[in-house]
């Protein structure tokens, strides 16, 4: 009997083909609560919050907010961020900024509407592993509590988390759906028969009217996949033969922000505030906050009721809403007008921070 002959007598047809990594449809009964779980990769069916949970605003409900004064910048403090400024700009000479002649400091209003919702939301899916003798907590314990009635400890409100739990009595142990409850799998590179084809000599033991050096004259090769053996231990079971099936579900925390600045400076590139801070005058806080009125700025007003409608609508019917904030910041601006060498430039002092653009600072060429 010639290698190959005894290479395809190796093959054994009790050792299954792999099967799927995920469970088949149906091959997991479904558990109360949390119906229509496939145990698909991938799945992670959402579980909405029960009405008790879900907060319902009031009607005809609002927000006053109190008056605030507008701050100002005095001329040492323009300087001082300007030459500041200049010094992180290597081209920048800082002659023009110590030497220039302010004309006007015009402070501009401007206001930073926040809005942030606390939310947590609950997902389940069926998860496995290698069953090796572990406790099982299954169905003969109790029926599985709902994805809501499961005790969470909260985390730092307004903090993200994200937290998994396995489901209370609703484990299972079957056979693995891969390999059939047999341990290892057909190796799928040869077949189950330890040996492939030379891919040197294309399985006939000469190349070049020489016995093939890669096979010996064999005309197949060892499977380096397998090591010859013609299978695999089991990729999913790992061997054990058994697997053990549980509801995982996934709790998360996340705090979900919406900003809105009106556009009270066209000069100045409102994409720039998101790099400062500004004075919180007015912070609101609830489980659920109520439109502002009354408010000097309407758009403050009509941002408030807009986005509160909005998060409202997008949360509300997926997650739980723990907690809502909105915030109202004085974002200072100043914009500095100033004459060098005879000629007109500006620049704006903006944030907390005193920050500094410009949109065109004067060369240090220039003599005065």
């Amino acid at each position: 009997m010639s290698d190959q002959d005894e290479d395809l007598g190796a093959f054994d047809p009790n050792i299954p083909e792999e099967g799927p990594s995920a469970p088949p449809a149906g091959w997991l009964d479904d558990v109360h609560g949390y119906q229509g779980h496939r145990g698909g990769e991938g799945e992670n069916p959402l579980c909405p919050p029960p009405p008790a949970y879900t907060p319902q605003p009031e009607l005809n409900k609002n927000t006053v907010v109190p008056d605030v004064r507008v701050p100002t910048v005095s001329e040492d403090v323009a300087r001082d961020a300007l030459l500041k400024f200049v010094e992180s700009k290597w081209k920048y000479s800082s002659k023009p900024a110590r030497n220039l002649i302010f004309k006007e400091l015009q402070p501009v209003v401007v206001y930073r509407y926040r809005l942030e919702t606390y939310t947590e939301t609950r997902t389940s899916t069926w998860q496995f592993e290698p069953y090796k003798g572990q406790a099982v907590d299954g169905p003969q314990y109790g029926a599985s509590p709902p994805p809501w009635d499961i005790p969470m400890v909260l985390p730092q409100r307004y903090s993200g988390r994200v937290e998994k739990v396995l489901v209370p009595h609703s484990s299972i142990v079957k056979l693995c759906h891969k390999c059939n409850g047999c341990g290892r799998t057909r190796c799928g590179h040869c077949h189950g028969r330890g040996r492939k084809r030379c891919t040197f000599c294309h399985g006939h033991g000469r190349s070049r009217n020489k016995r093939c050096t890669s096979c010996h004259g064999r005309g197949r090769k060892r499977c380096t996949f397998c090591q010859g053996h013609g299978y695999k231990t089991c990729c999913v079971c790992h061997g054990s033969q058994n697997l053990l099936h549980f509801i995982q579900l996934t709790v998360t925390w996340k705090n979900d922000i919406s900003d809105f600045i009106p556009d009270r400076q066209p000069d100045f590139p409102d994409k720039k505030f998101e790099q400062v801070t500004g004075d919180p005058f007015f912070v609101d806080e609830s489980v659920l906050v109520y439109p502002i009125q009354g408010f000097p700025d309407q758009e403050i007003c009509d941002a408030s009721t807009k986005l509160i409608n909005e998060h409202l609508n997008r949360f509300s019917t997926t997650s739980r809403i723990l907690q809502q904030r909105q915030t109202i910041e004085l974002v200072p601006l100043t914009h500095a007008l100033y004459t060098y060498s005879g000629k007109d430039f500006s620049f704006f002092v903006y944030g907390v921070e005193n920050k500094v653009f410009t949109a065109k600072y004067p060369s240090a060429c220039s003599i005065l």
